[in-house]
């Protein structure tokens, strides 16, 4: 998706995609740590997002 205009971060792009829905409201609701991964290395809320950028999210995980 092309970014909305304004959005600059990783904090932005979850509110701007929580606004889209309940599904994303329910994922970005604070409830749960969703990580973030730009162009497939981790990275916190203020890292900077730009056209182009692969942005992933997902909930941690546990395993053996």
């Amino acid at each position: 998706m092309e970014l909305p205009e304004g959005v600059k971060t990783v904090a932005q792009l979850k509110t701007h995609l929580a606004e889209r829905g309940e599904a994303w409201a329910n994922l970005f609701n604070g409830k749960q740590t969703i990580r973030a991964a730009i162009n497939h290395g981790l990275v916190d809320n203020e890292a900077a997002v730009k056209d182009g950028d692969e942005v992933a999210f997902f909930p941690p995980v546990t395993g053996g």
